[in-house]
């Protein structure tokens, strides 16, 4: 059944109602530029990755799931987990065309009522010291978004090692939407110190914010390829406000009303071509726009 995000997010919104989401300009030095026909096209085999992570894991393990799955027919399924209540699905597998392994995390439905405490519990923590060793203190995240890591965190780990060594890939691919993309992106930070001989690329949907400043600098500063992609008027992205201290890594890319793919520099670029500057406020977005379309992909199983 297709999740939709008009329902998920009501205490959430709440929390930040009447706060104005619109920052003091940050590392937002640079053109803004469109992405071409052919840089848009090569998202399209992750987007499919994302939404396929709001599949059943039994579904996603034998790779058969209509549409999603269908869309990248060569994918080689090692694992899967999650009850997608208490702990969102996930799935870990090879694709040979991409020569990558993917890890896919369910985003919020709001049918499930655990999910949406997730999603509400924004009070910042710092990370596991045993997950992620080394890491400052100084970096902090929203509770709920950790928590929600760190009950996959071991299974996905074993899963891409196994996956890395099975087909013999060194590439690493993180994708999900919504609550899927902040757990991806805790991802992007624990994987690479637990593989550090690995290269990753993180590519997210609709993504919240998910730490402080300091979360973001440190993402930044990682050897991560990291792209965010935010539709049109979505307000999920502008959350939880930057009031609370919360900060956007860089790699934004907003598809505008037109239909244009914008690449946004810096942290919470102010653009009006960009989410910050095009959503001031939460009443300013449609969540209608949180599913997409992402070049004509829906999230959803």
């Amino acid at each position: 059944m297709r999740t939709h995000f008009l329902f998920a997010y009501p205490l959430f919104l709440t929390a930040i109602a009447g706060v104005h989401a619109s920052p003091a300009a940050r590392s937002d030095t640079g053109a803004i530029t469109p992405l071409t026909s052919s840089q848009i096209d090569a998202f399209e085999p992750y987007t499919w990755y994302a939404s396929t992570g709001y599949c059943n894991s039994s579904a996603t393990l034998a790779w058969d799931c209509g549409a999603d799955c269908d869309a990248n027919p060569s994918f080689k399924p090692v694992a899967s987990g999650g009850d997608g209540d208490g702990t969102q699905y996930w799935f870990v597998g090879y694709d040979p065309v991409l020569d990558t392994v993917i890890v896919s995390h369910q985003g919020t439905d709001p049918e499930e009522i655990l999910p949406l405490l997730t999603d509400a519990d924004i009070v910042v923590v710092e990370l596991d010291s045993d997950l992620f060793p080394g890491i400052s203190s100084d970096i902090q995240v929203a509770q709920g978004f950790s928590d929600a890591q760190e009950k996959t965190a071991t299974d996905v780990l074993a899963a891409v090692q196994t996956t890395m060594s099975m087909y013999s890939t060194s590439q690493v691919t993180m994708v999900g939407h919504s609550l899927g993309a902040a757990i991806s992106l805790l991802d992007a930070v624990y994987l690479p110190l637990q593989i550090p001989d690995a290269s990753f690329t993180y590519i997210g949907y609709g993504l919240p914010r998910v730490g402080n400043q300091e979360f973001a600098n440190y993402v930044d500063a990682s050897a991560v390829s990291v792209t965010h992609i935010n539709n049109k008027e979505d307000p999920i992205p502008i959350c939880p406000g930057m009031f609370l201290g919360y900060v956007h890594p860089s790699g934004e890319v907003h598809i505008e009303d037109s239909g244009e793919w914008a690449n946004c520099p810096g942290q919470d670029n102010p653009s009006t071509q960009c989410i910050v500057g095009d959503v001031p406020e939460i009443w300013d977005g449609d969540l209608s726009d949180h599913d997409g379309p992402y070049g004509g992909v829906e999230m959803g199983c």
